[in-house]
């Protein structure tokens, strides 16, 4: 296998900064709800999938994601270019909320119809899980390795 060109090692250092942009605002959602009673707004009921209301997007970056910014950025961006990185990134952050509740969902789903105990399933009832759940992260992988192609182009 070769060594990754420049723009291979910015396109996968961009891909790892949205995935740090997503788990620093994961972390935001979960402390931010974590303290809240349940309300109408978050619910409870049989349509969450316990990722409360909305996504929330935090662009505050962690010390790893202000490291990957660096790599690809190493003299910074411009305030026109970096509004453009924070509006990709805010885009990017909001559609893997919704990838992720693609994914929780369709396991839900899944379980309701055929049970908790995976090791219960028949080889036809496996195979259709695990085709559902590589369906939605082959999606996730895409959107991502695009989103991080339009963080690179910039404005």
């Amino acid at each position: 296998m070769s060594e990754p060109t420049a723009t291979e090692g910015r396109q996968h250092l961009a891909e790892l900064l949205l995935q740090e942009a997503v788990y620093r605002s994961r972390e935001t959602q979960a402390t931010s709800g974590e303290l809240r009673a349940p309300t109408a707004e978050i619910g409870t009921g049989p349509g969450n999938c316990g990722l409360g209301a909305e996504a929330v997007v935090e662009l505050d970056l962690s010390p790893r994601g202000r490291e990957l910014y660096a790599g690809i950025w190493p003299a910074g961006l411009a305030p026109p270019a970096l509004e453009a990185a924070r509006a990709a990134m805010a885009d990017w952050v909001r559609r893997q909320d919704a990838l992720d509740r693609k994914r929780n969902h369709f396991m839900k789903d899944f379980r309701g119809t055929h049970g908790f105990d995976r090791a219960a399933y028949t080889p036809e009832q496996e195979a259709a899980w695990r085709a559902g759940l590589d369906r939605v992260n082959a999606e996730v992988d895409e959107g991502r390795a695009a989103a991080a192609n339009a963080l690179l182009k910039g404005p």
